[in-house]
This record gives C-alpha cells, structure tokens and sequence, in this order.
C-alpha cells in the first residue's frame, strides 16, 4: 500500500504538479520546438476523464498546486471543461490551480479561467517588438496575445510574463520588458533556455547566463531579494520603483533542484521525475485499466529513482533528453 504522501529518496517532498494536456501548439519557438514538428494521435493523448482521475491520485497523496500546460493548453479541444473540474477541486485537497500560454487564445477564454478558479496564470512572451515575436515564434503575431494579456487583466487575473533571455534576439529588451510589465501590474520572469529536444538554431548561440542579465540589470535598477515564492523555481527580486517583481529561472547558471517539489505530467500519461532526465513511468495504461493501487506502486517507483537533478549542459554535443519542451510540458 501506497504511503499518503509522495517523498522521494532525498526527502523531498512532492506537492506541485506540472500537467501537460496537449503536445500541440499554434506556434514554434525557436529554442523550444522544431519547425516542422510531428506530434501525437489523439489515442496516444490521455481523455479529459483520465486526466481528472489522475489529479484525483495527486491530491489523494498530498498534491497541493496543479499548473496545466502544453504545448499550448488552449489549443486542447474541452480544455475549459477540465478547468472548470479541476478549478472545482480548490479547497478540496487543491490549494491551486494555474496556468501557462502563450497567450494566443487567452483573448476568448480569460474570463471563463477566473471563474472556474484560476487566480494567476503565466504568459510566455519574449519580445514585444512585433517583427522580433514574428521570427522567434516563426509563425505567431503580437497583437492577440497582448489583447489576450490585456482581457486576462481585465478579468481580475494575476499575469505573470515568462520571458526566455536570447543573446542577440532580445537581450536589448530586457530592462524594457521590466519597465512595461511594472507599468501594466506584471510580474517578470526570466528564464535561461534549456537543452531539450533538437532544434534547427544553435542553442549556445542565443544562451545568456541570467547572473550576467542581473548585473546589467542592477546598473539601471536596484533589486533586493524578495521573500515571496509561488512553488516553481524562480529566485524572485523586488525592484525599487517598479511595481513588478523579478524571477530569475536558472538551471544552467545556478541550479535549483535540491528543492525540487514538482514531477511532470506529459499528455501522454507519462510521468517524469525531472525535467532533464528520461527517468519515468507510464501510466496512461494503468489509468485505463481502473489500476488505481498501480498507478500509486509506478508513483512510488518514480519517487524512488527521482535524481538529485538534471542534466543540463549547455555546450554539450547533443540535447540532455531528446524530447522537446512541448512534449514534456515544462
């Protein structure tokens, strides 16, 4: 018999999950995807049903917060049915449940995520020039995700930006990314790229450390570390005059992982103990079968084998996994 809660082998304990629902998405960032991608079938993608029965699991052994993500989660056909079933769950076992786009489809369906229980949701956006979002996203335009940003606002939702920090395409907006996030009540997050997955762009071209981003940071504005944490990895500062904090998302430059308290969910049903490592479990099968007692032995196994951290190198010859951030969802 399972143990209530989810501890791994290093004592750490496991209340945060990052579920991924789709591995599609309507744009291809550059450092994220492949131009010409090939994704699942739909049998392979677990059914809305499956995924509310597995955070069903997850809150039943101590699961506190739920990020749904993707690919792009707007993009999953019933998408907002499962919100409104899972935003159910809040105070039930779940103290919260978020989100992360890209912003696209925020526009139609922001004010629908407040009701179903969503008080904050994460938007991926790295350039606010529209010619710059054109080439990084290689298909995507600026326009309805700012409208999108803007309604989520609107709506009473708290946005944070998550901007991926590219040497020579959009390290010169940085500290105006800053300032427009302050003056619109956002929240800023930097993050360094990661090695996952093979894409056509060299990725030690565009890798910025981000300790190097805070040191040019600091010859404009005066951060002080700030004590709040939201459950992910972000190191975040207060900046002074600036009504907007400042995430720092480094796991090249300073690792993280000895706090770690997440484990991912793909839209497969398969489940990684780490970002940057292939160690799994599968469970779509054992979901299907109505193996709940099973699904919880594969949940031990994982949290057995769960490493010490990733393995993320950027100069090394070939990606730390061969999957892409999109199929693992983040």
């Amino acid at each position: 018999m399972s143990e209530p809660g989810m501890i791994d082998s290093f004592g750490r304990r496991i209340s945060y999950v990052r579920l991924s629902v789709t591995d599609r998405c309507d744009l291809r960032c550059r450092y994220c995807m492949a131009e010409r991608m090939t994704f699942l079938p739909r049998r392979d993608i677990l059914r809305l049903e499956e995924i509310v029965d597995l955070v069903s699991i997850f809150i039943a052994r101590g699961v506190k917060r739920v990020r749904l993500t993707g690919g792009e989660p707007l993009v999953r056909r019933g998408i907002m049915d499962l919100v409104r079933t899972l935003g159910s769950r809040i105070g039930h076992g779940l103290d919260e449940l978020t989100l992360t786009t890209n912003g696209t489809q925020l526009e139609k369906v922001a004010e629908g995520l407040r009701e179903a229980g969503i008080k904050r949701i994460n938007v991926s956006l790295d350039s606010r020039n529209p010619q710059r979002f054109a080439h990084i996203t290689r298909r995507g335009a600026l326009a309805p995700v700012l409208r999108g940003i803007a309604t989520a606002q609107a709506a009473g939702l708290h946005v944070k930006i998550n901007m991926v920090a590219l040497k020579g395409l959009n390290d010169d907006e940085i500290a105006d990314m800053l300032l427009w996030c302050g003056a619109q009540g956002h929240d800023l997050t930097l993050i360094e790229t990661m090695p996952l997955g093979a894409v056509e762009d060299d990725r030690t071209e565009h890798y910025l450390p981000l300790d190097e981003v805070k040191r040019q940071l600091e010859r404009s504005f005066s951060l002080r570390p700030s004590f709040q944490r939201t459950g992910g990895p972000a190191r975040y500062w207060d900046v002074e005059g600036v009504d907007a904090k400042l995430g720092l998302i480094t796991p090249l430059s300073q690792n993280f992982c000895a706090g770690c308290n997440r484990i991912r969910v793909a839209a497969t049903g398969t489940v990684y103990g780490c970002l940057g490592h292939d160690q799994k479990v599968e469970l779509r099968e054992l979901l299907r079968e109505g193996g709940r007692e099973r699904v919880n032995a594969a949940l031990d196994e994982l949290l057995a084998g769960k490493p010490a951290g990733h393995n993320f190198h950027i100069s090394a010859a070939a990606p730390a996994v061969g999957r892409h951030m999109s199929v693992t969802g983040g």
